[in-house]
């Protein structure tokens, strides 16, 4: 953590498995009060059990939300600063990657994706950003995909929700830079939770701790956009720049 930064209460939306869940577990190891926001109230209960027997003290607290209902994160993020006091750090890390087939087209199915991994994340972080730009400072982080690149064969919706969310937080944050606020976008590859359970062509694999890991060092640093790991940056790079009539023909 930079010196100057407000070291205040945090976030994490989507904190009841994964990526989400880990980064709670860590930001609480360093003392910080966490808000546990997730759909799973009783996920958001063990994990914060544990979190709180580990520290000897409460620092977790549990608020069940749906990221769908739009119109309870404004509220609810009041509430939070309502009993915990100001907040200092927003992680979005909710998300859904949906089976789809390759000849499938639902549009229920993409309406889901579209409001869970993009609308949510817009709904939690203008409700952030209108709080910290008052203040002047403050914390963004979106955890969004190596996925958001390019328009896969597998699951159209998934990787244009994560495209739709990466647009939105560098608007947001070429808004809010001059006032002091810092907004991370974080490209994880491929983690170890239930995503990619089953799923073949899987590699490089780490944990979702060690995603949490990387990702805490990176918003620590500053940084504005961040492939975890790195090596992520190097393949994407190629990957963008495949001509559109040979990337058609993979099935990647």
């Amino acid at each position: 953590m930079s010196p100057d930064h407000d070291p205040g209460p945090a976030i994490v939306v989507g904190a009841s498995s994964g990526i989400g869940e880990a980064l709670a577990r860590r930001l609480a190891a360093t003392g910080r009060t966490v808000a546990l926001v997730a759909r799973r109230a009783a996920e958001l209960e063990r994990i914060a059990g544990q979190i709180d027997a580990a520290a000897g003290r409460r620092l977790a607290h549990v608020y069940p939300h749906d990221v769908q209902a739009l119109d309870e994160a404004e509220p609810l993020f009041a509430r939070i600063e309502q009993e915990l006091g100001p907040v200092a750090d927003l992680y979005f890390a909710s998300g859904v990657l949906l089976e789809v087939g390759p000849e499938e087209f639902d549009t229920a199915k993409d309406r889901t994706t579209f409001q869970v991994n993009t609308l949510g994340c817009v709904a939690w972080v203008n409700a952030a950003a209108r709080r910290f730009q008052a203040r002047g400072r403050g914390r963004i982080v979106g955890i969004s995909s190596v996925a958001q690149d390019r328009g896969r064969l597998g699951r159209p919706a998934y990787g244009a929700s994560k495209a739709g969310m990466d647009t939105f937080l560098e608007s947001v944050r070429n808004r809010l830079w001059r006032k002091g606020v810092q907004v991370t976008t974080i490209r994880p590859g491929f983690i170890a939770t239930e995503m990619i359970r089953g799923a073949p062509k899987v590699f490089w694999v780490i944990s979702a701790d060690r995603c949490a890991e990387l990702i805490l060092r990176v918003v620590a640093a500053g940084r504005a956009i961040a492939y975890v790991p790195a090596r992520w940056r190097l393949l994407l790079f190629v990957v963008r720049n495949i001509p559109s009539f040979l990337f058609r023909r993979l099935n990647v």
